[in-house]
């Protein structure tokens, strides 16, 4: 069996088992979860292409999200657009704005293409706030509208799921497919060599500012989703441990695996359900996760428990024997 039918394969079943998720749960907080779950995998997949496929880090990945998210709501809540519109616009505006930001700023390697990344976060961050009259400042932006199809508002969970996890699925689908294209080859000879990449005629340069862009605009997408499905956003959400955050989501699932980040968005997004009590600890307990997964599966989950299973089951079979 070809590797294009194994993935369309996966992908037909994650879609049938996302389909028939909510036949279990009568909504609630648990469906709320997992519409943000939706969320942060759009959001992380868009990471995930930048930083594990070409190699670009990025530390103000939430300034993409934020925008997004604030474009369509001020157009849609000050302004009276109509949502879908909005959401075209934000995300057409800020792939616009990443394409001219990424020329400069893919330019520089290493620590400090972070800290510049780190640095557009912060000024967008502080923008937010501060632009009280645009964007309502610290204390948020409210009226955002429900998203719309003819008669069919989405207005509750199962809805939000649906739709959400509809995008989300699309994200997968697209991701994958350009992962096993020539432009996703490009991308991981640039993450392994950008200087072999260059010598066998791949135009680097021009190549990261597209996907930087790309990146950027399934961010938004993912933002203006949040934001006419809470209806209401603030600054908070959109700052620096948002993005620590979403780094985390990507090395812990994996670089460089679509699913990898998945399985990454899913474990950051239930796993502060579970911790509570730690909330005002949340970016130590990031931190600890990152030191964990880098010492024992620098691969991330979706290599790692296949790996430790693996190193299990021949232990186990040894065992048997002897015992038999």
């Amino acid at each position: 069996m070809s590797h294009m039918k194994k993935e369309m394969i996966k992908f037909l079943l994650f879609t049938a088992a996302v389909i028939i998720t909510p036949l279990f749960f009568s909504g609630g907080y648990l469906m709320n979860v997992l519409v943000f779950v939706g969320i942060n995998t759009m959001l992380a997949i868009a990471l995930n292409l930048l930083l594990g496929f070409a190699g670009q880090i990025s530390l103000g990945h939430a300034a993409f999200f934020g925008l997004g998210s604030y474009i369509s709501g001020v157009l849609t809540a000050t302004h009276g657009f109509d949502p879908w519109l909005a959401m075209l616009i934000a995300a057409i505006a800020t792939f616009l704005m990443a394409f001219l930001l990424g020329f400069p700023i893919l330019k520089l390697k290493g620590h400090y293409l972070a800290m510049a990344t780190l640095g557009f976060g912060i000024i967008v961050y502080i923008s937010l706030n501060e632009t009280v009259g645009l964007t309502g400042g610290p204390s948020g932006l409210s009226g955002i509208p429900n998203l719309q199809i003819s008669s069919l508002l989405f207005d509750n969970d199962v809805k939000n799921f649906y739709l959400i996890w509809t995008f989300a699925l699309v994200t997968i689908l697209l991701s994958t497919n350009l992962a096993n294209s020539r432009i996703g080859r490009a991308l991981r000879a640039i993450h392994d060599s950008e200087i072999a990449a260059r010598v066998m005629g791949v135009n680097a340069s021009f190549l990261k500012v597209q996907i930087f862009a790309l990146s950027a605009l399934i961010s938004a997408v993912a933002g203006s989703l949040y934001a006419h499905t809470m209806t209401f956003i603030s600054p908070a959400s959109f700052g620096f441990n948002f993005s620590v955050e979403l780094v985390t989501m990507v090395v812990i699932g994996g670089l460089g695996s679509i699913y990898g980040s998945l399985l990454g968005a899913a474990l950051l997004t239930l796993l502060p359900e579970f911790l509570r009590t730690f909330q005002d600890y949340d970016i130590i307990v990031y931190g600890l996760l990152l030191i964990v997964m880098t010492m024992f599966m620098p691969g991330g989950l979706v290599r790692g428990i296949p790996g430790l299973f693996g190193a299990l089951l021949p232990k186990r079979m040894e065992g048997g024997g002897e015992n038999a």
